[in-house]
C-alpha cells in the first residue's frame, strides 16, 4: 500500500512512517495542500490521509479540488474530535472516511485497509436494480434509467443499502450501519443530507424512488424493471 499523507505536522508523518513501514505501508509525505496535489499528479499512489486543517490551501479544498479533477482515489480525512461539522462536509465532498485527532496508528491503519477494501472491486459483484437505479457493486458504478450517475462512496454505499432492502423501511438510525458506514459518526440530520443529495442525483424530484417515512426512515421503492 502507498499513502501519501498531506498534513503540515512533520512529527505526526514521521511518527505514522515509523509504525506504518513494517506493516507494509509506504507513507510519502507532503507538508501542504499545494505540495499534496503536486505529488498527487505523479499518481501511484492507493490512498490519501488529508488533514482538514493546514494553512493555506486546507484540507476541504484539496478534496473538493480533487474530486472536480475527476480523481476517484480513497480520501481519509483528519478532523478534530468532536467537530462534526467538518465531518459532514468531507462526506458531502466525497471524502470516504474519516478519523478525529488524536487517534493511533493502529486506528489509522485498520481504517485505510477498510476504505481500500470498499473501493477494489468485489470479486463475486452482483448488480441490483429497484425502480429503474441499479449498482453493480463490484465496479461500484450506479445507473437511472440507463444513464450512469456519478455518486460520492458514502451515497452509492446507502443506495446500495437501501436497494437490498427494497419495498422495506429501513430506520434512518440504522441506515449508516447497514450500508458498512457504522464507524462514521454522524448525526441523524447528516443522514437526512446524506439522501437528499443522493435524491438530487438520481433525479428522485419528487421523490418517488426514496420516499420518506416520517419520523421512521426511508424505503425504495421496489420493482423489479431493468433500466
Amino acid at each position: 500500500m502507498r499513502v501519501l499523507l498531506i498534513d503540515d505536522d512533520a512529527r505526526l508523518a514521521e511518527l505514522l512512517a515509523d509504525y506504518l513501514t513494517p506493516q507494509g505501508v509506504a507513507m510519502v509525505h507532503a507538508g501542504g495542500g499545494q505540495a499534496g496535489l503536486g505529488a498527487l499528479a505523479g499518481g501511484g499512489f492507493d490512498a490519501v490521509v488529508l488533514d482538514v486543517m493546514m494553512p493555506g490551501m486546507d484540507g476541504l479544498a484539496v478534496l473538493r479540488k480533487l474530486r472536480d479533477a475527476g480523481h476517484r482515489i480513497p480520501v481519509l480525512m483528519l478532523t478534530a474530535r468532536g467537530d462534526e461539522a467538518d465531518r459532514v462536509v468531507g462526506l458531502e465532498l466525497g471524502a470516504d472516511d474519516y478519523i478525529a485527532k488524536p487517534f493511533s496508528p493502529r486506528e489509522l491503519l485498520a481504517r485505510l485497509r477498510a476504505v481500500l477494501r470498499r473501493a477494489q472491486p468485489d470479486t463475486l459483484s452482483e448488480k441490483l436494480t429497484s425502480a429503474g437505479i441499479t449498482v453493480d457493486t463490484g465496479s461500484r458504478e450506479a445507473w437511472v434509467d440507463g444513464a450512469p450517475v456519478e455518486l460520492t462512496g458514502l451515497e452509492l454505499d446507502l443506495l446500495t443499502a437501501l436497494l437490498r432492502r427494497a419495498g422495506r423501511v429501513v430506520p434512518r438510525s440504522a441506515l449508516l450501519e447497514l450500508a458498512g458506514r457504522g464507524d462514521v459518526s454522524v448525526g441523524e440530520r447528516a443522514v437526512d443530507v446524506h439522501i437528499s443529495r443522493l435524491r438530487k442525483k438520481l433525479g428522485d424530484d419528487p421523490p418517488t424512488r426514496i420516499r420518506t417515512v416520517r419520523g421512521v426512515g426511508y424505503v425504495l421503492s421496489r420493482a423489479t424493471e431493468e433500466p
